[in-house]
């Protein structure tokens, strides 16, 4: 197989980049920034979708999978590196929520252990969780996080381990081609040969595919969080309520997020946002009162239709591939995404039926 260019250095593209590594393709990823320096590192890194019920069976089912292959490749990523991504099992409990039904049918078609939690177990398991009052509220004990900074971290370092060539601050002005087959990018003026070519440029893979005449709906969305500087043992759990959450990291940090936001590329935060983040993680954990801020952001999301990615080659022109519109689920999709490109890539068997996320 030919080398591969891979236009976008976040956690997808990364992923992608090592997956195409393990069957012995020579890979370079260019990034219009520092690599991972946009969503990827943005939000909480929870390996499940907020109320997976809600979503498309397809999502869940790359989602699935990645849970089953996180704990691999974390140990890897560890052993190989030195840097640890603290994949961390905290369990997701959800509050106030109301169809159950939906969410048992869900269960039921993904095997996964979804538990009715009562108010006296809830207190014992969160003791200071506020009164609430809480009803309805359901545990998925197996559901984890991993710390993303450090997993984007071992996953740049284990690729320049094993040779993947990264151009950084190299934003791609335009996707060449040439009687219907990729010849490389333009980035600042010089073109940059290459036979195939994979966009996984998040937020931004609309236009860079534009260049190329290729149409894809994908928009940003805005998230934005906090992070507060809190002792370890304050909460043990992701705790939701009405699409929020609070996240407990191993040193004691616990991130709030997210709102949703559709205001084009703007990453700048506000107050509005800061005071609705800050006094919902208090309203579920009084003891937030006296614990500082020590950081509040934003990030893009690459919002797409029902949250579905696109993953596999474009028709109309030989050699260029996408793997982009992850919307809320980047990271939990992630490795399922990188491998399912992969195998069609490779003409492999693929890991699930790649046709739910074809371009059309």
């Amino acid at each position: 197989m030919e080398s591969c260019l891979i236009v976008g250095g976040g956690l997808i593209g990364m992923l992608t980049a090592k997956e195409l590594v393990d069957v012995g393709v020579n890979v370079t990823v260019i990034d219009r920034r520092a690599v991972g320096g946009e969503s990827s590192w943005a939000g909480g890194g929870i390996l499940s979708p907020l109320y997976p019920w809600r979503y498309d069976d397809a999502i869940n089912h790359l989602a699935k999978w990645s849970q089953q292959y996180y704990p691999k490749l974390c140990q890897q990523l560890h052993t190989e590196t030195g840097i640890d991504p603290q994949l961390t099992v905290s369990g997701l409990l959800m509050l106030n929520v109301d169809d159950h039904e939906l969410a048992g049918s869900w269960a039921g078609r993904f095997d996964a252990t979804l538990v009715d939690v009562p108010c006296q177990v809830l207190k014992e398991q969160e003791p200071l969780l506020s009164d609430g009052p809480w009803q309805n509220v359901l545990s998925m004990s197996g559901v984890g996080q991993v710390r993303n900074p450090w997993l984007l971290s071992s996953l740049k370092t284990w690729l320049v381990t094993n040779g993947v060539k990264f151009l950084e601050h190299q934003p791609v002005s335009s996707i060449s081609v040439e009687n219907n087959c990729i010849r490389g990018v333009e980035v600042e003026g010089h073109h940059i040969v290459a036979e195939r070519v994979v966009v996984a440029g998040g937020a931004w893979s609309k236009g860079i595919l534009a260049s190329a005449g290729v149409e894809l709906g994908v928009f940003p969305v805005q998230g934005q969080m906090l992070l507060f500087k809190g002792e370890p043992g304050l909460i043990k759990h992701i705790i939701m309520l009405d699409g929020f959450y609070i996240i407990p990291r191993q040193d004691g940090h616990i991130l709030v997020g997210s709102t949703m936001e559709y205001r084009g590329f703007d990453k700048q935060t506000t107050d509005e946002a800061y005071v609705h983040l800050k006094q919902f993680a208090i309203s579920l954990l009084p003891e937030l009162i006296n614990v500082p801020v020590v950081k509040h952001w934003a990030g893009l999301r690459p919002g797409s239709k029902k949250g579905i990615p696109w993953i596999g080659a474009v028709p109309s022109i030989e050699g260029l591939y996408v793997n982009t519109g992850h919307f809320r689920n980047g990271v939990v999709m992630g490795p399922a995404t990188a491998r399912l490109l992969v195998d069609i890539m490779t003409a492999r068997a693929p890991i699930v039926d790649p046709s739910q996320y074809h371009l059309v």
